[in-house]
């Protein structure tokens, strides 16, 4: 059976499974809906957890980044797996025990103010809708290579699974199919990493693998890494290319950013108890933790094989044309790796530098040596190969000459990771506006089964928009991705923060500070992304910091401005104050207090 039919297989196989589960737990009250009735085992939320957590960034994309940055690439496995441990130990319980549906709710009630709720509800589109461009441009990538469509309509057909089960399951049908979507994504992540870490070192567990011997070379991963590297002008696998001080800065907003995620913090809303929220969090760490121990080696896997295949000399076919590996004749046919054979030798070659003087463009025909036909010109310099680094997970097996089966098992993995964040945010986003924008603002009279309607128009809207920015994507998965983490970092992490460990911090202080925080890092990302993106560099960066890792800085003044104009405006009403006190307070500790 071909590789082709396998995926067709694998695919419609877990498609199935995401609509039948959708149709079995579809929602029948708002609080199905928002937070799936508030009955969901720890450990099915652990799963929902990892999978909602893991997205397209994850699987697709921080693997190739880690492959082609490095060391540098290290900051998003640092960032997004310490500000899971931050969500779980400082936010998660204390917002379960709050007892709302949405993130905006919180911030609404906490800060006494319907202007602080509008303000949360604004945060957490600018984030969501940011964060879901990246998801949906990862389902248009998988389905164009995997199922021979355009990138077009691999997004409509995403767009179209997502919109069945988020419109019709609500957070119930997510959460069901989350935990479905979780094994479909972590068997497609292991199954190839441990037949590559076997074919490399001969160790079947990819973590070990990293640091065993490549062949009989008598040198571990990492150094072959290096030195191969070097002898090509690249830098050394192991270094760093960008600042210290950028390095934290990503860090620092990856982190904060994760815990200020609304669609993640909302998951810890559907179990029965606040000692629930906790065991969840738990389980949710070992099942990331799966995916994110194996990735370090997947990354340094995957470079090793794509160097060897691209670099292979003979490939010279009939006629003087160049043959190219079959891996990269699947991809570059949608525009996600392209050549140019500049010094005409029928090699090709792969060294430092840029192939093209942009991302490379294709018109469909083929070059005099077998090339395909760019609109962009080639640069300077010997490297003769653009990759775009979201393939590198993706076309893993491909390279490393894998069955078919184990392809089109990634394939379904990368789906199910696209989707299942896709679904998460976009109920997020209905939830907000039907819930805290009608329901507890503008239209507070609504029935129950007018505002479940007004979350399904809402889920539609989004699902249109998310669907326009898969279609148009603004980056690399992992880099849009970033910047919602950063957007997250200087808007509501500090707001909630305040809300559950201040006491004394007031609706003006948070609103003055999410709409500074919001501003600022906006302004600096659109400057520098779109305004000025020819001075994206570390010359004009403020203190050599990216627009990755602004949302740190956003943070910082997010937290100064509240509190500067707290300290000049009216103290917040002790029953709000109780309020704060009985969320931080566990439950029995004033009895044991009082002896």
């Amino acid at each position: 059976m071909s590789t082709q039919v396998l995926t067709y297989i694998f695919v419609g196989l877990s498609f199935a499974l995401y609509i039948g589960i959708a149709i079995w737990s579809r929602a029948g009250s708002t609080k199905d809906f928002y937070v799936a009735g508030g009955g969901v085992h720890p450990v099915a939320n652990g799963m929902a957890t990892a999978a909602d957590w893991m997205s397209a960034a994850s699987f697709i994309s921080m693997a190739g980044i880690i492959a082609f940055a490095g060391y540098d690439g290290s900051m998003y496995l640092m960032g997004w797996t310490g500000g899971y441990v931050l969500l779980a130990l400082l936010l998660a319980p204390y917002l379960r025990k709050f007892g709302q549906f949405t993130v905006p709710d919180f911030i609404g009630e906490r800060y006494y103010s319907k202007v602080a709720r509008v303000v949360a509800v604004i945060c957490l589109i600018v984030i969501s809708f940011t964060y879901v461009a990246g998801q949906m441009r990862g389902v248009g990538v998988v389905f164009s290579r995997f199922l021979d469509i355009p990138i077009d309509m691999g997004v409509l057909v995403g767009m179209g699974i997502v919109f069945f089960y988020a419109v019709l399951g609500g957070m119930k049908g997510i959460t069901y199919t989350q935990v479905a979507q979780y094994c479909v994504l972590i068997f497609a992540y292991l199954v190839p990493a441990i037949f590559i870490s076997m074919l490399i070192t001969g160790n079947p567990v990819p973590q070990l693998g990293l640091g065993g011997e490549v062949g009989n070379s008598g040198m571990t991963v990492l150094q072959k890494l290096d030195s191969t590297l070097v002898e090509l002008g690249f830098q050394p696998y192991t270094e760093n290319k960008k600042s210290l001080v950028d390095i934290f800065a990503i860090t620092m907003a990856l982190m904060v950013g994760t815990a200020g995620l609304p669609h993640v913090i909302v998951r810890f809303f559907t179990v029965p108890k606040v000692s629930d929220a906790r065991k969840s969090a738990g389980f949710a760490l070992i099942f990331i933790a799966l995916l994110y121990t194996t990735a370090p080696a997947v990354g340094a896997f995957a470079r090793i094989n794509f160097i060897e295949t691209v670099n292979e000399t003979s490939y010279a076919g009939e006629a003087g044309e160049t043959a190219t590996p079959e891996w990269v004749k699947s991809w570059e046919g949608i525009g996600l790796i392209g050549w140019i054979d500049k010094n005409k030798d029928g090699n090709i070659q792969y060294r430092d530098g840029a192939a093209f003087s942009g991302k490379p463009a294709f018109s469909g025909e083929t070059g005099a040596s077998g090339e395909r036909a760019l609109t962009n010109t080639p640069t300077e310099g010997q490297n003769e190969v653009y990759v775009d680094r979201d393939i590198m997970v993706l076309a893993n097996p491909e390279i490393a000459k894998l069955p078919g089966w184990v392809i089109a098992l990634v394939a379904a993995g990368g789906i199910a990771a696209a989707l299942s964040t896709a679904a998460g945010l976009l109920l997020v986003i209905s939830a907000s506006i039907s819930h805290d924008l009608m329901k507890k603002t503008f239209v507070p009279n609504i029935s129950d089964k007018q505002e479940l309607w007004a979350a399904r128009g809402a889920a539609v809207v989004a699902i249109t928009i998310a669907g326009y920015f898969g279609i148009n994507p603004p980056g690399f998965v992992a880099q849009v991705v970033a910047l919602a983490f950063g957007l997250a970092a200087c808007s509501l992490f500090p707001a909630i923060l305040m809300g559950i460990f201040f006491r004394g911090m007031n609706k003006e202080g948070a609103i003055a500070g999410m709409i500074a925080g919001l501003i600022f890092t906006m302004g600096y990302i659109w400057f520098f992304k779109f305004g000025a993106p020819e001075l994206n560099n570390k010359d004009y960066w403020l203190f050599g910091i990216s627009p990755e890792g602004i949302g740190s800085i956003g943070m910082v003044i997010n937290f100064a401005v509240a509190f500067v104009v707290a300290s000049f405006t009216k103290p917040v009403p002790m029953e709000v104050r109780d309020l704060v006190d009985d969320i931080r307070i566990p439950d029995g500790a004033g009895v044991a207090h009082a002896h």
